[in-house]
């Protein structure tokens, strides 16, 4: 099909077509002193001082760098505080908001979520693969290797970056041993995996470079790989002394996610919209299912090939979709940004929770890697502030990415997506149970009410048809996952939640003018206005800032 191109120049045709937004904007002569370039310099200081200075060769998270380098943070925050941000345009005003939420993130971490004490999967450093979102999920240092970024075999060029890579990892493994002082029992217990998977990951490099790696390489290798395994032994012998809760608390939980990731809710809020949630996908399940009871079941893919024509349709279909229903600006990038993610086919004993719906129907997962149209907007038309320009820190973006692919799914089903596979929609609505019950569980953990292990079996019983009860290790990443970063388990609800809300409040506000509102121009200025928490979008798209407001101005 053809693909319309899109720019910054539409990006700043969407903002100036918003009514409400550019009413925001106040003539030059009321502006304040300070101005949004002024903005930009401090957040240029700000992300250079967050990058911590090196310690005999790694990043270093020692306590006593972190306190010394305590007085030039408070001057960074009070630069920050001091900025007179009247008669700032909207869009300004919201990057104001996003570096000081990245602030209150940074405080937070050093007064409570502590991951260089705490967790010792802070110090993972191989990563294989490029992650869906801005960033990777949860809490990681400054110096990991993404062996992702690399071309084999390597030039000679690729080959000293990666050997410059990797040398961290020697003095950072050593360096956890002392830093790691934390009494998080499942935290500590949890985090040995992906460290012994670290391990796993250097032995394939190790076997992928081999063939024309030359000796420095390869003894980086194998010096990162002696390291990981002693820091693996040590963490070993140190678990049965952990004793401590690895959840940080309602009452943290809430203030982080009301100033750091600026959702504005309580974790009692989440816990009543979770549970709602998952309510009503269980019922939504039964009605579908009733309305269904006289069609065939939908057909399974039993081989490779039949995997593969599947995953091609869905594809071909999800386009077709958005380009034919208006549903947003289809680009030239979009395609292609999805065509590398197509589900694979998996033997029936190793399939995940996600891969058995996909191999009955890929579409509804399909429609969930949205994320990727986001990455490759991200890559190849970058915001134009530099403050959105690469992704936020501390995953400030998870109620806006998780959210907003997790809000498409039912958005897309009930735009008509599915209207020619009725029993496509029984997917949806298990995808959301999935997805409400493991945040619910990750909620009591953080709460401290219930260890990790029950937080799974909520996850695993409030999943549909037994489907999280096969394969044990996404039970496992993704509450280890939500037990190390505050938040990020129930922001696909969340983030789904405040979308809607979003969506509802723009269509009302264009009612009230006397004007319809597409559902294409509602996606394309969400996705003009890039990946930065829903609450912000919402008040750059609509001019509503009542949420904004409502939270806490409080500082740790």
């Amino acid at each position: 099909m053809p693909a319309r191109p899109t720019s910054v120049v539409l990006w700043t045709l969407l903002l100036l077509a918003a009514p409400v937004v550019s009413a925001q904007a106040a003539p030059e002569a009321s502006r304040g002193a300070d101005t949004p370039e002024d903005l930009h310099a401090l957040f240029a200081d700000w992300r250079a001082f967050e990058r911590p200075p090196m310690r005999d060769g790694a990043p270093d998270y020692t306590a006593e760098t972190f306190d010394a380098r305590q007085p030039a943070f408070e001057a960074l925050r009070a630069r920050l505080a001091a900025l007179d941000t009247t008669g700032w345009a909207v869009p300004d005003q919201v990057d104001w908001h996003l570096v000081r939420a990245e602030m209150n993130g940074y405080a937070f971490n050093r007064r409570v979520l502590m991951p260089w004490a705490r967790d010792p999967a802070y110090y993972r450093s191989v990563w294989m693969g490029r992650s869906d979102v801005p960033a990777h999920e949860g809490p990681t240092h400054h110096a990991v290797t993404e062996v992702w970024t690399y071309d084999f075999p390597l030039s000679a060029d690729a080959e000293q970056r990666l050997i410059a890579d990797l040398s961290v990892i020697p003095p950072l493994m050593r360096q956890a041993r002392l830093n790691l002082t934390g009494n998080a029992r499942e935290l500590w217990v949890a985090g040995i995996r992906p460290m012994r998977q670290q391990r796993a990951h250097l032995d394939a490099l190790r076997d992928r470079v081999a063939p024309t790696a030359s000796e420095a390489l390869l003894e980086i290798i194998q010096e990162s790989a002696l390291a990981t395994d002693d820091l693996v032994a040590w963490l070993e012998a140190e678990a049965p002394g952990k004793t401590g809760p690895s959840g940080i608390g309602r009452e943290n939980y809430t203030w982080y996610q009301q100033n750091v990731h600026l959702v504005p809710l309580t974790w009692e809020d989440e816990v009543r919209l979770l549970q709602r949630e998952l309510d009503r996908a269980w019922a939504s399940l039964a009605l579908e299912e009733h309305r269904n009871r006289d069609l065939p079941p939908l057909d399974l893919a039993t081989t490779p090939e039949a995997m593969a024509t599947k995953s091609d349709e869905a594809v071909r279909r999800l386009m077709t979709f958005l380009e034919d229903r208006d549903i947003l600006t289809v680009t030239d990038y979009m395609e292609p940004a999805l065509l590398p993610h197509r589900v694979q086919f998996a033997p029936e004993a190793t399939r995940n929770f996600f891969l058995i719906g996909a191999h009955y129907d890929p579409l509804p997962l399909t429609t969930h890697w949205y994320h990727w149209f986001e990455l490759a907007r991200m890559d190849l038309e970058p915001h134009p502030s530099p403050v959105r320009r690469g992704a936020l820190l501390y995953n400030i973006w998870d109620s806006r990415n998780e959210g907003t692919a997790t809000g498409v799914e039912e958005m897309f089903m009930h735009a008509g997506l599915y209207d020619d596979s009725p029993r496509s929609r029984e997917l949806v609505w298990i995808l959301l149970a999935q997805r409400a019950a493991r945040g619910l569980g990750s909620l009591y953990a953080h709460a401290n009410e219930m260890t990790m292990e029950e937080a799974g079996g909520v996850h695993m019983t409030g999943t549909p048809r037994g489907w999280m009860s096969t394969e044990p290790d996404l039970l496992l990443f993704e509450q280890h996952l939500y037990l190390r970063q505050p938040g990020y388990g129930t922001s696909y609800v969340t983030g789904k939640y405040l979308l809607e809300r979003t969506l509802g409040d723009a269509t009302r506000l264009a009612a009230a003018r006397g004007e319809a509102l597409p559902l294409g121009t509602f996606f394309d200025r969400l996705n003009a206005i890039d990946s930065v928490p829903i609450s912000l979008a919402r008040w750059e798209m609509t001019g509503l800032d009542d949420e904004i407001r409502a939270l806490s101005g409080d500082q740790p």
